[in-house]
């Protein structure tokens, strides 16, 4: 081989080496950013170009797959009662990120999981198209229903569990949005008005909001009280004075709400009529260190909670003495999201174990064959038994002779607390209306609600959690109760 011919050879096999490692860095090193990259319409075509799986609730489908004559897709997703669905469900676009489910679950749900690998092969052997498999959810749609329907009009949120597996039962957020309006490549329109709503419909308050949980904290407090010894039930007299003034402040009260005496009663009657002054001065005395300890059994202060959905961490804060007195009746910086606070009731009820809370049961392939099955786990236990059933009995006593009247089930044992949080500075804000609760039946506690009313059209003076928010749990118990039946 001559010379220049040889130099020619050469540079064409560096060209194709070159070629060989761009093509392979492409291919392999920078897949999946050019997969994911926002401009590469490949990946969405695809994924509309066959129905995905859908999302199970009681055996039957909440979303669905539709035809369309779009140049580019070929299916567009729908649900059925989206709006009472979104909170779970959330939105798989044509244009825009799928959320909550579909977004977790949408390799299943679009048939690009791994563990399809098999049932892709066979459906291009068969010369079928690739399907999208099934999330099957815990859901109870009886409960979900009695959720929503109760919320109404009212912005807040409801969130049940199964005290025993923590399955959650409903997930209701409003006001909400129908996921079937912005499906479509062409619902610009409807996801500015959706986006630029003040009201937030698209927001989940029932996992990604949190509150000031106010008098429903209290049973957290009680809960640390007997945990570090303070007290040994909650029929012990608590060493509370008439009128109770804040550590380190220059005679700051804290007052109580109620008109009944508070001085010296047992944690059973300040739970039964939510007595402040009992437990800041518990709080107080426990210190901050004691009451995180016991917060964070409950799941306060945790980073990486979901459910397989990814949910705001609630906080109890680290504080000084006036501002933990505070968070110990769930006000300063105390927040929780309703879940939380669902997840507080189903460890009482659960006698002082609490179970991971999750809304999906399984994950099933095209051909019906179940690749995943979640099984219960347990999380943490915030207290001991004898003082989870010592709790029970005061939170029975609040639904029975106390603020919580409104939750009573004719024949079933319910406990629950009240809550009224306030809101804005000063207070100048509608303060926020909250109720937790559990109902017992011949096996255990099947059901443990939280319910809080962000706003709504009632007056002032009459937002209370066991006015408001009460009744919408007794809904929910009711509606679990009788599909367990």
């Amino acid at each position: 081989m001559n010379k220049p011919v040889r130099r020619i050879a050469i540079f064409c096999g560096i060209l194709i080496l070159a070629l060989m490692a761009r093509d392979n860095w492409l291919q392999f090193v920078r897949a999946d950013e050019l997969k994911n990259n926002k401009h590469n319409m490949r990946v969405q075509i695809a994924r509309y170009s066959q129905p995905r799986g859908n999302i199970i609730v009681d055996g039957k489908a909440v979303t669905d797959s539709k035809e369309v004559n779009g140049i580019n897709y070929k299916y567009k997703r729908t649900y059925t009662n989206g709006p009472m669905w979104a909170p779970v469900t959330g939105l798989s676009s044509q244009v825009y990120s799928p959320t909550m489910l579909e977004g977790v679950e949408d390799k299943i749900l679009t048939g690009d999981d791994d563990r399809l690998f098999f049932n892709r092969t066979i459906d291009m052997i068969t010369g079928k198209g690739k399907k999208g498999g099934d999330v099957i959810t815990t859901l109870n749609a009886k409960a979900q229903e009695a959720a929503f329907k109760g919320l109404g009009d009212k912005k807040g949120a409801v969130a049940a569990l199964d005290p025993r597996t923590g399955k959650i039962l409903a997930l209701a957020s409003t006001p909400s949005y129908d996921p079937s309006t912005i499906a479509g490549a062409n619902d610009g329109d409807a996801w500015k008005k959706l986006n630029d709503d003040k009201n937030k419909p698209m927001l989940n308050r029932a996992l990604r909001e949190t509150y000031p949980p106010g008098s429903t904290f209290k049973v957290v407090t009680a809960a640390a009280a007997m945990e570090h010894g303070l007290y040994g039930n909650v029929d012990e007299k608590t060493n509370s004075p008439k009128k109770w003034t804040l550590p380190d402040t220059q005679g700051v009260p804290l007052p109580n709400e109620t008109p009944m005496p508070c001085d010296n009663v047992s944690m059973r009657a300040a739970l039964q009529w939510s007595c402040n002054s009992v437990f800041g001065k518990i709080s107080a005395d426990l210190g901050n260190q004691k009451m995180i300890e016991t917060a964070n059994k409950f799941g306060f202060n945790s980073d990486d909670l979901t459910v397989p959905v990814g949910v705001t961490k609630s906080v109890y804060p680290k504080d000084n003495r006036p501002q933990n007195a505070m968070a110990g009746i769930g006000q300063a910086s105390n927040r929780a999201t309703p879940l939380q606070m669902a997840m507080v009731a189903a460890a009482v009820a659960n006698n002082g174990k609490l179970m991971e809370p999750y809304m999906v049961d399984k994950l099933r392939a095209p051909n019906l064959n179940v690749i995943e099955t979640h099984q219960p786990k347990e999380m943490s236990r915030p207290l001991t038994p004898e003082h989870a059933q010592s709790l029970q009995s005061a939170m029975e006593t609040v639904v029975e002779e106390g603020t919580g009247t409104a939750a009573k089930i004719s024949g079933v044992k319910v406990g629950g607390k009240t809550g009224t949080a306030q809101h804005g500075v000063d207070n100048s804000g509608n303060p926020y209306a909250w109720f937790i609760s559990y109902a017992k039946s011949g096996d255990g506690s099947p059901v443990a609600v939280a319910v809080v009313i962000e706003g709504s059209d009632t007056m002032r003076d009459d937002i209370a959690g066991g006015k408001l928010a009460a009744p919408i749990a007794k809904n929910v118990m009711e509606a679990v109760l009788k599909t367990q039946k």
